[in-house]
């Protein structure tokens, strides 16, 4: 279901390129089998650490806690961001 920009119009969404539908079925598929492999309440990192590796295993390059800086005013602030895994 589309939802209306306030100005009335449909908001209209470009189509899913296959590759990175292909990445995204590949991701929820490493973290599924992780899951079922470990179940719950376990450390967040514990989960991720194995999620890298799953996801090497798939051979997809993958990093993790990348610093991601916040840009404001033309300057660069280490604002303490990071993304815990980025892939591909």
């Amino acid at each position: 279901m589309e939802s209306p920009h306030s100005d009335g119009k449909k908001l209209v969404r470009a189509p899913i390129p296959k590759e990175l539908d292909e990445l995204g079925r590949v991701i929820v598929d490493g973290a599924f089998r992780v899951h079922k492999e470990l179940g719950p309440g376990l450390l967040e990192s514990v989960y991720e650490i194995c999620l890298l590796h799953e996801l090497k295993k798939r051979a997809l390059t993958v990093q993790r806690q990348v610093e991601l800086p916040v840009r404001y005013d033309n300057v660069t602030i280490d604002a303490g961001f990071r993304l815990d895994l980025v892939v591909a």
